[in-house]
């Protein structure tokens, strides 16, 4: 269930496209083996970058928050993934019971909230939204902007299990990210009642390096398998511990991390013949909305930094203090739309790719973050009728670029999966680290 996207496509082609194209079948396979012993978050969504000499992830969440952005005719192919994901978690499930963000005034968040209700719903739920915000005491409808209205309703506990008025549902399904830590009402809840994500993927648990680790594994074992070079697909990183910016505690350990992965780039680099200034990301390893986030040219940029940069990195959403840096290779993209620098980001549902849009920044470089102040989103819409990658075409047609992109997002979400699997609280023992 692969779908093929129509959009105008530009730049350099990669041997690797078709390199996967090739292999198509036998990657199918690939992913139909390891998804019986890693089965997929419920939905994710990946950040891809096209550099023209490599393809890439950059950030893969697992609270993905635009569905409204996903091309209408879309839909269907939604709606049958999100039927597979529920009969995988509660075969006999009637009701699931929504989470969403605080976000009560941003409508665009909202309209997310009302396509996913809207996927949801037609995949056989009955779908009530309960909210971790204090401040919604009782059954409150919210304007999405867009003519139509949703309810949140307090959340109430009973007992192991999550239930709202007359409602006790088989599925807790969260597309709220708990950067503001981990809720009281959502511990220990009942093994019969299913809360997807897990509570460890939240951003007060989780951490951007252990999805890379994990993303690591992955592909070394995919990259040996089509005979690849894993850096095609995979960027360096390096995660940094204890840093402190406003009180410049770290300075000097982020800037040996940051030497040492423009050194592993520009190997690569040398290596493919690309005469790029190689360059490295600084970011929050916790958390997203494109905050705390720095481009970083050489080691020196990372001492001294004025307090305007220190305040930009310090802090991330909820007003949670950085104390831990990943320091990732940074992957410029060859892509415009629309006249502005562009990324596909892949949506999921289960182990399926349900759809994408592309996120333009016309104010944004193709080396610079793209999300962030400027930034629109441009569905894309399926390419008909077929559903498998045409190995008689160009590569760079709409139906095998995005049948490549795709492959990166599957990837994405078995790393999700390994991820979770190893940093999964136990009883008895500590979590293995991933890095």
């Amino acid at each position: 269930m692969v779908p093929h996207l129509i959009t105008a496509l530009a730049g350099p082609l990669a041997e690797l496209e078709r390199t996967v194209l090739n292999a198509s079948p036998q990657i199918e396979r690939w992913f139909r083996m390891q998804w019986q012993d890693n089965p997929p978050p419920f939905y994710s969504s990946v950040d891809v970058r096209n550099a023209g000499y490599k393809i890439a992830p950059v950030d893969t969440n697992l609270y993905p928050g635009g569905f409204n952005n996903l091309a209408p005719d879309t839909l269907p192919l939604a709606i049958m993934a999100a039927t597979g994901a529920v009969e995988q978690h509660c075969a006999d499930a009637r009701s699931l019971l929504l989470i969403p963000e605080n976000h009560t005034r941003n409508q665009f968040y909202l309209q997310n909230v009302l396509r996913l209700q809207q996927i949801l719903k037609q995949s056989g739920l009955n779908v009530r939204l309960g909210s971790l915000n204090p401040e919604v005491t009782e059954a409150t409808p919210l304007d999405a902007g867009n003519g139509q209205s949703l309810t949140v309703e307090p959340l109430q506990r009973e007992g192991d299990r999550i239930v709202l008025p007359g409602f006790r549902p088989c599925i807790v399904l969260l597309n709220n990210d708990l950067s503001a830590g981990l809720p009281d009402i959502l511990k220990g809840l009942s093994p019969n009642q299913n809360l997807l994500p897990p509570l460890h993927a939240g951003w007060a648990v989780r951490r951007k390096s252990h999805h890379f680790a994990a993303y690591d594994r992955a592909v070394g074992e995919f990259a040996q398998f089509i005979d690849i070079d894993p850096w095609l697909i995979n960027p360096y990183f390096a995660a940094v511990r204890g840093v402190n910016f406003h009180e410049r505690e770290g300075e000097q350990q982020l800037a040996d991390a940051v030497s040492d992965v423009l050194k592993r780039i520009q190997a690569k680099y040398t290596e493919y013949g690309i005469t790029e200034q190689p360059f490295v990301i600084a970011k929050a390893d916790a958390g997203t909305y494109g905050m705390g986030i720095m481009k970083v040219t050489s080691p020196e940029e990372m001492v001294g930094l004025n307090r305007k940069a220190r305040n930009k990195m310090s802090v991330v959403k909820e007003g949670l203090q950085v104390s831990e840096v990943l320091v990732q290779e940074g992957v410029p993209t060859i892509e415009q739309v629309d006249g502005g620098s562009a990324e596909p980001v892949v949506y999921m549902i289960d182990r399926h790719v349900v759809g994408g849009f592309y996120r333009i920044n016309a104010a944004r470089g193709r080396d610079e973050n793209l999300n962030a102040p400027g930034m629109t989103f441009k569905p894309l819409p399926f390419a008909a009728p077929c559903n498998t990658p045409d190995c008689s075409d160009a590569v760079d047609a709409g139906v095998n670029r995005f049948y490549t992109y795709g492959v990166i997002g599957r990837l994405a979400a078995l790393a999700a999966s390994l991820e979770l699997e190893a940093t999964r609280p136990r009883a008895s023992a500590a979590a293995p680290a991933l890095a």
